[in-house]
């Protein structure tokens, strides 16, 4: 089961809403349980935002070797793909932060 803390979004899983909300200390009154589908669609988000958080990270890497590639210069061929990795590194992280923000707008995210 789920429930959500109606002061402050805050989600918590377990048989029963817990006495005080973690978050901002909302009593257990404050708390209300998700209706199932909406539980398992943010199961099914906490999964796919986890993902969206492994890319971002990986993607911190590319954009790290892209600078050092653009850095060494070795050839004008080289830096061109070094340059296009960062670039496409920037885009794709960005596109992640804004489908991050589209599952928290629709509560997907919990």
């Amino acid at each position: 089961m789920k429930w959500r803390c109606q002061v402050c979004g805050y989600v918590h899983d377990g048989e029963e809403a817990p006495e005080k909300c973690p978050k901002c200390g909302a009593g257990k009154d404050r708390f209300a349980q998700v209706a199932a589908d909406e539980a398992g669609l943010i199961d099914r988000s906490r999964r796919t935002n986890d993902l969206h958080l492994q890319l971002s990270a990986l993607l911190d890497k590319v954009a790290t070797a892209a600078q050092e590639g653009i850095d060494d210069n070795l050839d004008p061929g080289c830096v061109n793909v070094f340059k296009k990795a960062a670039v496409a590194a920037t885009e794709i992280k960005q596109m992640i932060k804004a489908e991050i923000q589209t599952h928290i707008s629709k509560g997907k995210w919990g």
